[in-house]
């Protein structure tokens, strides 16, 4: 499987280390040339300093026909920017974006693109932690369908995809 990561932090590198470990294809993109320390040396994949929500970008670091298409930097803005232009200009349809304000991952997730929300996830952890209830509002949101090109897929690691996932729903349910 041939997957697109936008940002080399922290989750960003975890992932492409184990990806790129199980031998998927993995292009890494991020601003910082410095992000890519966070790669072990044995790393078999692509780093490319770059935007991941230019397009031009994204076409010459082997973006377009991937499989999977994650944007994982630390800002919510940039990540929905590299989603819609992974979705729509890219054509790619696994795309996921990481974003931390919960009431933002459900408004993405209806104009149309998959989100991760750690917040809530972080926050359901720690309930579960204490033998509390978790939050009720869901960690993965799946996107809406029929807005911005949105494919009918569900997302990556969903129990629609074949393994579950806590807190993963499509949008409207629950």
């Amino acid at each position: 499987m041939k997957i697109v990561i936008v940002g080399c932090g922290r989750v960003g590198s975890v992932l492409a280390e184990a990806y790129d470990a199980d031998g998927h294809e993995v292009v890494v993109l991020d601003l910082s040339t410095r992000a890519f320390d966070r790669l072990p040396g044995e790393f078999r994949g692509s780093a490319v300093r770059g935007d991941g929500t230019d397009e031009d970008t994204l076409r010459r670091a082997g973006a377009e026909g991937a499989d999977a298409f994650l944007a994982l930097t630390e800002g919510d803005n940039r990540n929905v920017m590299a989603a819609q232009v992974a979705t729509e200009k890219l054509a790619i349809e696994r795309v996921l974006a990481k974003i931390n304000d919960p009431v933002r991952a459900a408004a993405y997730a209806e104009l149309g693109i998959a989100t991760v929300c750690r917040t809530t996830m972080l926050a359901d952890s720690v309930s579960g932690f204490l033998g509390l209830p978790g939050s009720g509002v869901p960690s993965m949101i799946a996107a809406s369908s029929g807005h911005h090109g949105a494919h009918a897929h569900p997302p990556l690691g969903s129990p629609a995809a074949g393994s579950a996932g806590a807190g993963a729903r499509a949008a409207g349910e629950g």
